[in-house]
């Protein structure tokens, strides 16, 4: 059976045992039973689950922050009379390759306020983003490959 599986089974059994069912009771009993599966890995022999859940709790963490910071940069630029914003609209090199990791990578950017995502050229190597704080394209460009979709590609592979 694959981990994945039998730790979405373990946390359904811990709302059972515990007699609620909410979000954070499956949530507890998710993190109850990646512990009880982390300590019987050798019974799983190798695979790769152990290693991809750290990847994308970092990842999730990643990307709150980046939504938080671009939330306040907006609204502070919302409430304060002077106008911050230089929009842009740039190109950016895709290393994400399959049209999973593709659309993932674009509707995070369009998640993020203060971007949204446009258009992907037709060979599929760039993206095309609409940014409302450009002040240098080279340094936005190099903040989304080596922060969001860096992160992407280490959990998607």
């Amino acid at each position: 059976m694959n981990p994945f599986l039998f730790n979405i089974l373990l946390a359904i059994a811990w709302m059972l045992l515990v007699g609620e069912v909410s979000a954070s009771t499956f949530t507890a009993g998710l993190v109850v039973g990646y512990l009880l599966l982390w300590l019987s890995r050798a019974a799983w022999g190798e695979t790769r689950y152990f290693s991809k859940i750290p990847l994308v709790v970092r990842f999730v963490l990643y990307f709150l922050k980046e939504l938080l910071i671009a939330n306040l940069k907006v609204a502070f630029d919302i409430v304060t009379p002077k106008d911050y914003m230089e929009p842009g609209i740039i190109a950016v090199p895709l290393d994400v390759e399959t049209d999973i990791e593709i659309t993932l990578f674009a509707n995070l950017v369009t998640l993020t306020p203060g971007t949204l995502s446009l258009d992907v050229s037709a060979d599929r190597t760039t993206l095309y983003v609409h940014a409302l704080y450009v002040k240098d394209a080279d340094r936005f460009r190099h903040e989304l490959k080596k922060g969001l979709e860096q992160r992407l590609i280490e959990v998607m592979r």
